[in-house]
C-alpha cells in the first residue's frame, strides 16, 4: 500500500514539474508563439481608423427685423396744437380753402386755436345750412356778414407769415373734420364787447376767448 502510494505521489510530481518546467523543446515553441502575439502597439497599427463622416445642414438664418418707426398720422395727434403743427401747410389749396384760410386769418387771428378752429367751424356749418350759401367763398362774402371784407373782395393774404401757417393749418383741419370744435353746429358768432340784437334770440353754445357762439 504504502509502494504505491509513493508511485502516485512521483507521477504527479512528474506531471507538475513537466507543467511548470517544459523541456527545451517546448520552451522554446513557447517563446515563438510569445513571439508572433503582435504588442498593443503593432495591434493599433493594424486598426483602420475611419472617421465618422460629418454632415452639414444648412438652415435658413432668420434674424429679426428692428421695428420701424413711424410718425403719428394727423388722426393720433394729442392736442389742437400738434395737429396744427403737422398739418403740411406748404400743400397747394383749392379757391374754396383759401377763403376758408382767409377767413381765419383776417377774423379770429389773434384768437387762440380753439377760436380760429370755431370760426372755421361756423362757416363749414353755414354751407350746410340752407340759409347760407353752399360754399366756403360764397359764406365769407355774403354782404354784413365778416368786416374784414372789402365789398365782394378778400384782402391778399399775407403769405409766409406764422400767423397765416396757423390759418391755413386751422382751415385743413376744420374742412377735414380732423378735431371737434367747441362751437359745435354754431352758425353765428361775435365778439364779446358787442350785443347785437339778434343774439336774443339765439341759443349760446359756446364762449372762446373774445368771441361768443350761437345756433
Amino acid at each position: 500500500m504504502r509502494r504505491k502510494t509513493a508511485t502516485i505521489v512521483a507521477i504527479a510530481g512528474l506531471a507538475f514539474a513537466t507543467t511548470m518546467f517544459p523541456s527545451g523543446r517546448d520552451a522554446a515553441a513557447l517563446a515563438q508563439a510569445a513571439t508572433d502575439q503582435p504588442t498593443l502597439p503593432a495591434l493599433a497599427e493594424q486598426v483602420e481608423l475611419v472617421p465618422e463622416a460629418i454632415s452639414f445642414v444648412s438652415e435658413p438664418v432668420v434674424q429679426p427685423l428692428p421695428a420701424e418707426t413711424q410718425s403719428p398720422t394727423l388722426t393720433e395727434a394729442g392736442s389742437l396744437t400738434e395737429l396744427v403743427g403737422m398739418v403740411d401747410t406748404d400743400a397747394p389749396m383749392n379757391e374754396q380753402l383759401r377763403c376758408l384760410a382767409g377767413a381765419v386769418y383776417f377774423e379770429a387771428r389773434g384768437e387762440p386755436l380753439a377760436g380760429q378752429l370755431a370760426v372755421a367751424q361756423v362757416i363749414i356749418n353755414r354751407t350746410e345750412d340752407g340759409r347760407f350759401p353752399r360754399s366756403y367763398c360764397g359764406v365769407v362774402a355774403q354782404p354784413g356778414q365778416f368786416s374784414f371784407m372789402r365789398g365782394s373782395r378778400m384782402p391778399s393774404f399775407p403769405t409766409g407769415t406764422a400767423a397765416w401757417d396757423r390759418a391755413v393749418a386751422v382751415a385743413q383741419i376744420a374742412h377735414q373734420g380732423l378735431w371737434e370744435s367747441e362751437a359745435g353746429n354754431a352758425v353765428f358768432f361775435h365778439a364779446r364787447y358787442v350785443r347785437p340784437t339778434w343774439s336774443r334770440t339765439k341759443t349760446r353754445l359756446a364762449q372762446i376767448d373774445t368771441h361768443i357762439f350761437y345756433r
